[in-house]
């Protein structure tokens, strides 16, 4: 089962997930158990695959840490939180959760661009 965990304590994933925004990016560290990476590979494949089906997920990429590192990290975008709010908020989705291998924690925050100007442009 998926346990999850806060970066920001200030501010809680449920919470960001009511402000009306979009696009809105998710980045999701996962730590997986000891040698349980490729079960935590699976269960994120799955999850990724139903949310595709969702329409408004825009783009979605794993990345793994190197170096014997045990961490994942996703970074998707969607379309808006309400969007990214209705495909948490289903029972099927629930059932993907058990998937995860005991121990696994999960860091979820979302974000939107941010401009710095003569570096980066914001939404």
């Amino acid at each position: 089962m998926l346990n999850f965990g806060n970066l920001d304590r200030s501010t809680h994933f449920r919470d960001q997930q009511k402000e009306k925004a979009g696009p809105v990016t998710i980045i999701n560290t996962f730590v997986a158990p000891e040698g349980k990476e490729d079960e935590v590979v699976a269960a994120w494949t799955d999850d990724a695959e139903y949310m595709k089906k969702s329409g408004s997920l825009l783009s979605v990429q794993l990345y793994r840490g190197i170096g014997g590192s045990r961490l994942f990290t996703n970074v998707a975008v969607w379309k808006s939180t309400e969007d990214l709010r209705a495909a948490l908020g289903t029972p099927e989705f629930a059932s993907h959760l058990e998937r995860y291998p005991a121990g696994t924690v999960a860091y979820p925050h979302l974000y939107q661009k941010f401009a710095v100007e003569g570096v980066c442009k914001g939404e």
